[in-house]
């Protein structure tokens, strides 16, 4: 298969363009008003399962992908990191606990953008973890700002990941570390699975997938170096999805009194967890 065509998810570039910033930052609004996985430092994001014997509850699973993340972006005290797509600021304060680091984190959601500084207010480190509203597509920085940047799970909904890509290894420095998450087909799905994956896609506001041998054409035309692309997908995907799924059951008395119209909110996660075609990578680059 070659590696921009594939399945009608498996595009990429600006004819598969997907959902502009109002529609993505309206979906993270709405989303900010459930009580679900909306504590404060919240990671909204998938978990990660170090085994198939591994305890670690969601909540601890999503803290361990941010884990996961810190640990491949090699920050030191003294560095700045981008987050591209700050959620409510919890991997940002992660970060910032573990080493001490500096971070400007980027929503095109308003809502999170108050919630992740009074975050960081609350903590005491609005000294150095500020969030602000942007769009990744033209990032408002001037060149090599940043010392690495990463993207936890906020590329999916990027109608370009080339152009992101690109605007990053602008921003950073040389030598600077990127890494990001994406879902991506890991191999062909079959017609059924292709309708249920963008039914979910289209309500979460979702861009198409690539798929996994996409990558380094990806960095490499973005200016990057790469590093590795790691298949995570069995870390992650199964137990997500069941979980999600319970949180959702939990929840439905909430979100059926704000969200009652809202197709996102009316689907069942556990209908992706045996896709098996549908995949979670972890893409680690630097700039030269």
């Amino acid at each position: 298969m070659d590696e921009a065509q594939g399945t009608g998810a498996a595009q990429d570039g600006p004819a598969a363009a997907g959902h502009d910033r109002a529609e993505v930052g309206g979906f993270y609004d709405r989303f900010t008003r459930l009580t679900l996985g909306n504590a404060p430092g919240a990671n909204l994001h998938y978990g990660y399962w170090t085994s198939p014997d591994d305890s670690a509850t969601f909540e601890e699973a999503a803290a361990q992908l941010t884990a996961l993340m810190i640990q491949e972006v090699r920050l030191p005290a003294s560095g700045h990191l981008l987050d591209v797509g700050c959620g409510i600021g919890g991997p940002a304060v992660q970060l910032a606990r573990v080493t001490g680091a500096e971070v400007t984190g980027i929503t095109v959601s308003h809502d999170q953008v108050t919630l992740a500084n009074r975050l960081a207010a609350d903590l005491g480190l609005a000294d150095r973890v500020r969030f602000e509203y942007a769009d990744a597509m033209e990032l408002p920085y001037a060149d090599a700002s940043f010392d690495a940047s990463w993207l936890l799970e906020s590329i999916i909904h990027m109608p370009d990941r080339g152009h992101v890509l690109k605007e990053i290894a602008r921003v950073v420095r040389p030598r600077g570390r990127v890494v990001f998450t994406d879902l991506c087909e890991r191999s062909p799905l079959t017609a059924d699975e292709q309708s249920t994956v963008d039914e979910f896609f289209q309500a979460a506001k979702m861009s198409p997938m690539v798929t996994l041998d996409s990558y380094p054409r990806l960095v490499r035309e973005a200016g990057l170096v790469l590093d590795e692309v790691r298949d995570i997908s069995d870390n992650v995907m199964w137990r997500t999805t069941r979980e999600l799924s319970r949180q959702m059951r939990e929840a439905r008395a909430e979100i059926d009194e704000k969200f009652a119209s809202d197709p996102a909110y009316q689907l069942d996660p556990a209908r992706l967890s045996d896709i098996t075609a549908l995949g979670y990578v972890l893409v680690v680059a630097h700039c030269p």
